[in-house]
This record gives structure tokens, C-alpha cells and sequence, in this order.
């Protein structure tokens, strides 16, 4: 008959090593840090590769214009350095604001001479698509949080003609769009909560563009990244260092004595 054996309890491999090499923790630890910083130099010098001298967007967003004096506005920002025009169309539902509809959108568009990117800040996007292709949407941009069958939504928006766009509110993860992202032309960074103009700027928002631009290159994808609430000349260039393409600047273009040099400015500071 076979002599039992005590049982010994088994050892993780990190308690056994330990025996050996007290160390191995804190060396560990130093391995994971540098990881992370061959990561980040890698992402560094990709962006840099892609774009040696960057050329940040501007998109003024006409929420904040003076609606007394739209189309004064709107002649701003064609005679400007502004690359892009931002509507903001909200419905008092899935946003607890009402801005402009279809009728002052279209006003915009006989008059605007420069990309019109429509975020649309409402429930059941999918049911306007095709109007906003009409009514002379360049880039149709809907909520993560307002698409039940996100993939289906992109598709549409592009059959229409547009670029597809995905907005993400501060408390949605930027993981969530692995698996649509190489359908998504342009990801909108909500930097604020959506439905007013003029709120502060919400730090995190650095750290989801890093970790965006991150998604995006790994999966091989051309989106953009648009930065849309609280942009100013304090955090725009930070934004662009941390991956961003496309800064949406309401209140500090509209609010400034010279709207034009204002835009001039966040394009100079911008360009890396």
C-alpha cells in the first residue's frame, strides 16, 4: 500500500518566485510602468507620423451665435479661419433644452460656404436622417445613448451621403464603440453635460481622448475626434496633444470682443 502524502497546499507563482527574488514585486511594477510609457511613446510618435504638423479643425458652434443676427454670424465665421460650422439640434427630451429646427437649419445652410456637422441632440435620430441629408447636413452625428441599433444608424447616415458620427456623454465609456468604430467617421466628445451652452470644462475629458485615440489606432480606423464643450485657449491645445482633431468653441468665439481673432488664436495654438 502507498504511504500517504501530506497534502501541501499549492503556491501561487508569485509566492514561490518570492522565495527566490524578495524584489520581484517592485521589479514588477517598474516592468508594468515601463509598458505603459512604450505605449504611450508608440501612440506619441504615431500621431506624429500621421500628422508631423497637425491641423486642428475649428468648428464655431452657432448655439451661441446671436440669433438677431444669424446670418451676420454666419458671414463671421465663412471669412474666417473657422474651418467648420457646428449645429446643435435639440429636442427638450433626450436634452432638457429646445434650440433650433429644420427651418433655421436650412437658413443656415443657404448661407454657410464651409462643412455644416449636425450633432443631433434628440430621441429616435433614425427618423430624420433623411431630412437633415436634405436640408444640407455634411456630418449627421448621433448619441451612443439615443440608438438602440447603432450600427444600423451609421449605415443610414452614410447611404444618405453624410459622415457618421457618434456623440458620447461624460459618463460613457469610450470602449463601448470597439466594435463599430472603424464604421464611425467622427466620435464627439461631450466635454460638458449636453444642453447648454457655456458650462465649464470637465477634466476628465483628457484621459477619453487619450484612451479613444488609443481604440482608434489599434483597430486600424481613420475617425476623428471632436471636442465638443468648455473649449477654450486654456485646455485646446492639451486636447490636440491628447489626440483631438476637432475642437467645437461656442460661447469663447461668440463671447469675444474679435470672434474672428478669437478663431485665428485657437488655430495658432493648435497647430502642432
Amino acid at each position: 500500500m502507498p504511504i500517504p502524502q501530506k497534502r501541501i497546499p499549492p503556491q501561487s507563482f508569485t509566492q514561490s518566485y518570492l522565495k527566490f527574488n524578495p524584489n520581484f514585486l517592485c521589479e514588477l511594477r517598474e516592468k508594468n510602468l515601463a509598458n505603459f510609457a512604450v505605449k504611450k511613446l508608440i501612440l506619441q510618435q504615431h500621431t506624429t507620423q500621421l500628422n508631423p504638423m497637425k491641423n486642428t479643425l475649428i468648428a464655431p458652434s452657432v448655439l451661441a451665435a446671436d440669433f438677431a443676427n444669424l446670418q451676420r454670424d454666419i458671414e463671421m465665421i465663412n471669412a474666417s479661419e473657422a474651418d467648420w460650422f457646428h449645429i446643435d439640434i435639440m429636442d427638450g427630451v433626450f436634452v432638457p433644452n429646445i434650440s433650433f429646427g429644420m427651418p433655421v437649419l436650412q437658413a443656415i445652410a443657404k448661407h454657410a460656404k464651409k462643412t455644416i456637422d449636425v450633432h443631433l441632440m434628440i430621441v429616435d435620430p433614425d427618423r430624420y436622417i433623411k431630412t437633415f441629408a436634405t436640408l444640407g447636413a455634411n456630418i449627421l452625428t448621433v448619441h451612443y445613448e439615443a440608438c438602440t441599433h447603432l450600427h444600423r444608424t451609421l449605415q443610414a447616415i452614410k447611404a444618405e451621403g453624410m459622415k457618421a458620427g457618434v456623440a458620447l456623454n461624460p459618463h460613457t465609456n469610450v470602449s463601448l464603440l470597439e466594435d463599430v468604430i472603424k464604421d464611425i467617421d467622427l466620435v464627439c466628445l461631450m466635454s460638458v453635460n449636453p444642453g447648454f451652452g457655456g458650462q465649464s470644462y470637465i477634466e476628465n475629458t483628457y484621459s477619453k481622448v487619450e484612451k479613444l485615440k488609443e481604440l482608434i489606432i489599434r483597430k486600424g480606423a481613420s475617425t476623428l475626434i471632436e471636442i465638443d464643450g468648455g473649449v477654450t485657449d486654456k485646455n485646446a491645445k492639451q486636447l490636440v496633444q491628447a489626440g483631438a482633431d476637432v475642437l467645437v468653441a461656442g460661447s469663447y468665439v461668440f463671447g469675444a470682443q474679435n470672434p474672428t481673432q478669437t478663431i485665428a488664436d485657437l488655430k495658432k495654438t493648435t497647430a502642432l
